[in-house]
């Protein structure tokens, strides 16, 4: 069975705070490495009541101080709001601290709306240069040449994973031709991730990171001792996205009995499409699931994304999820 990981944006559920959701998170990554996951990722998002990992390498910093073998990493760093040599120096200190732990993934999006970008300092434009700062931000963990003035230090000279992200077809061009591994973000995007995948695997050039094409693709699993315990528990992530999709933003709400009269019908279209990637049910349905999934589409790693409420019940869940992949 293919590796499995996690993605988890370190949730802010309603009537808490950051401070809960990072033990939170903690208790999730130490309960994953103890499960077997090979890797723990979190993302950059800014000005977003509930996620509250916008400092990605600080968090990643905090998850790795707090366990022991798992990989821990970005997913993703969003570089078009970063200097490269800001990042290859601060993915330098991680690796430097946890030498063989640290992963650092890359994508193109804001992670933000338009005023956040512009309080970021964000030039528009800078989503044009990815691909350039891509290659300067590899160049920083090269082993510096004779007479190089600027360096990462730390970094220059370091072996750290660079992964490049994406929800479209672009990040899949980049990363075949540059011969870096490609992780889709099927969990909400999944509409080109069979042609996305597909052009990625028939266009990659082997490089010096990497001998042969490497997919992982995001799966959100919900899964609970019931089919309908996790049907339940699934409306937080839905009620959500209909928060998100009417432009209101807000902590992560608790499970509701029925989530119909929360949406329109063609809210619930377009939220059911975001999330087509998705599993939900008890112990038989999610392993069912899960392996029906990585038979469909083969990717080389699964990435869950388990986004539930109750703290207890999310643990729960990836102990499910873990059970798949002994099947």
């Amino acid at each position: 069975m293919i590796p499995f990981s996690v993605l988890d944006l370190s949730l802010i559920v309603r009537g808490s705070d950051a401070a809960t959701a990072f033990r939170n998170s903690l208790a999730l990554a130490r309960h994953a490495e103890a499960l077997g996951f090979n890797r723990y990722w979190v993302a950059e998002h800014h000005s977003m009541p509930a996620i509250a990992s916008a400092a990605t390498a600080v968090l990643i910093g905090h998850l790795a101080a707090g366990t022991r073998t798992i990989r821990v990493g970005s997913g993703g760093i969003m570089l078009p709001n970063h200097a490269p040599l800001a990042i290859a120096e601060q993915f330098g200190t991680l690796e430097s601290l946890f030498p063989g732990r640290i992963d650092l993934g890359l994508g193109r999006a804001p992670g933000s709306d338009q005023e956040t970008m512009r309080a970021l300092r964000r030039d528009p434009a800078s989503a044009d240069r990815f691909p350039q700062d891509v290659v300067e931000l590899l160049h920083y963990f090269d082993p510096p040449a004779p007479g190089q003035r600027v360096r990462a230090v730390p970094g220059a000279g370091l072996d750290i994973p660079v992964w490049l992200l994406g929800s479209s077809l672009f990040s899949a061009h980049l990363a075949a031709s540059l011969g870096l591994p490609f992780s889709f973000a099927s969990h909400f995007a999944p509409d080109q991730m069979e042609e996305a995948v597909t052009l990625y695997r028939q266009r990659f050039t082997p490089s010096r990171h990497l001998d042969a094409p490497y997919v992982m693709l995001a799966l959100n699993v919900v899964a609970a001792d019931s089919d309908d315990a996790a049907r339940l528990l699934f409306t937080s992530h839905q009620q959500q996205f209909v928060a998100l999709r009417r432009g209101m933003p807000g902590q992560f709400p608790p499970p509701v009995a029925s989530i119909e009269g929360l949406w329109t019908p063609a809210e619930q279209a377009g939220i059911d499409r975001a999330l087509a990637c998705s599993v939900v049910g008890g112990p038989a349905a999610a392993r069912a699931g899960i392996h029906a999934f990585i038979a469909r589409h083969r990717p080389d790693e699964l990435m869950i994304v388990g986004a539930i409420h109750d703290q207890t019940a999310r643990l729960r869940s990836f102990e499910i999820a873990a059970s798949a992949r002994r099947d």
